[in-house]
């Protein structure tokens, strides 16, 4: 046998001893990586690795809380693709994409730590780092399942997000592309519990902690009467028929936003003479008719709806908005110009910056102000100093 082909042979048997050998390294690896990650731990049940590709695969992921009281993992992911991403890669730029298929994320709200489950206590960004040692260029998810256990846990409110599918893009900014939101996002999901669904569409810049972005969401016919436990337990009113639509855009810049909430409701009735079991109380019955005689008078009568738009300015910690554009919006649906279920379209990128402009002004005059009225108070105690002074001399003269 020629010594060529002898090498020849030795790569191909050492190659298949690699691919069977390596899962197993790979597998032994991911799990000691996973087995404690604080409050939560980790656990892969197989992995395929494909060499020539440059790609593995993860098979049966679970993260869950350790000493918790939710059943439900944090996170399970049937199938979980990483790979270098091929394009990229002939741009020049050595990055990954990871695809998640049929994903679950269960989410628990709670003032209890052991019924909390929300993964804030998770580095997820060490975690993909060490998953796959390339940076993360896109990242997709494909038929998911959100569910939000005690989303409002005065009522014990769940919602659950199905068919949810997420795309981000150009997370690394591969693709050179103008403006200062190069990352496009998508996302889509249904509310099946509450009848509606969910559009989500976004750019953004996320190469620094708090990222900048400037989005559109939309939440179209979700069913009011699946709101009837936060209505009876922040309103006095439950709600007997009807849907609710909510169209925002949003854009924020270093963590100063700007944007809006756009909520219309359709064929709302809240007020019925006789409810089954008639179990509501005096004080319901007449905050639900008055409810009900506010409704017909600030509905807009040819489209059946209420509407109005809710101006929000401010920052991550501190958003603000103000009640008299809000009763204004409500007044302008009714009987000048019905709201439509689109979005406005009036948001932009640049009202984020301009946003973050107005508020360095507004600290830079209020600085200067306090600088003044400091000047001012040292001024006035060098003054009672001076007359101090000057009546320690007199009563020193005078003796």
């Amino acid at each position: 046998m020629k010594r060529s082909t002898k090498i020849i042979l030795a790569v191909v048997i050492l190659l298949i001893v690699a691919r069977l050998l390596l899962p197993y390294f790979v597998l032994r690896y991911l799990n000691k990586l996973m087995a404690d990650m604080g409050s939560y731990t980790g656990h892969v049940e197989d992995v395929d690795i494909a060499l020539i590709t440059g790609s593995y695969q993860i098979k049966e992921l679970r993260i869950r809380k350790i000493n918790g009281k939710i059943k439900e993992p944090f996170l399970y992911a049937p199938k979980i693709d990483l790979s270098v991403e091929w394009k990229s890669l002939f741009k020049g730029a050595l990055v990954g994409e990871v695809e998640v298929y049929r994903p679950e994320l269960n989410f628990a709200f709670s003032y209890n730590e052991q019924a909390s489950q929300t993964g804030k206590e998770l580095d997820w960004t060490k975690l993909v780092k060490d998953i796959l040692p390339i940076k993360i260029n896109r990242f997709a998810a494909f038929d998911g399942k959100v569910d939000l256990v005690n989303l409002f846990e005065a009522t014990k409110t769940n919602l659950s997000l199905q068919k949810f599918a997420l795309e981000i893009r150009n997370i690394r900014n591969v693709e050179e592309k103008q403006g200062r939101l190069p990352s496009p996002v998508t996302a889509t999901g249904d509310v099946p519990g509450w009848g509606g669904t969910m559009k989500f569409a976004a750019g953004m810049y996320l190469l620094k902690p708090l990222p900048d972005f400037n989005y559109n969401l939309s939440l179209d016919n979700l069913q009011l009467v699946k709101l009837n436990d936060l209505a009876r337990k922040y309103g006095n009113v439950d709600f007997e028929r009807g849907t609710v639509s909510v169209y925002s855009e949003m854009a924020m810049y270093d963590g100063r936003l700007v944007g809006y909430f756009k909520p219309l409701t359709k064929d709302m009735k809240i007020f019925k003479l006789k409810e089954p079991g008639e179990n509501r109380t005096v004080g319901r019955f007449f905050t639900e008719l008055l409810a009900q005689a506010g409704t017909e008078i600030l509905k807009n009568q040819k489209k059946d709806q209420v509407a109005t738009r809710i101006p929000l300015r401010g920052t991550v910690e501190n958003t603000k908005t103000e009640v008299w554009p809000i009763i204004i919006g409500v007044l302008r649906n009714a009987y000048v110009e019905a709201f439509t279920k689109e979005f406005d379209n009036t948001v932009t990128f640049k009202d984020a910056v301009e946003n973050l402009k107005e508020d360095y002004k507004e600290n830079r005059e209020k600085k200067k102000a306090e600088r003044k009225e400091r000047r001012e108070e040292r001024k006035e105690e060098r003054k009672k100093k001076r007359e101090e002074r000057k009546e320690a001399r007199k009563k020193e003269k005078n003796s």
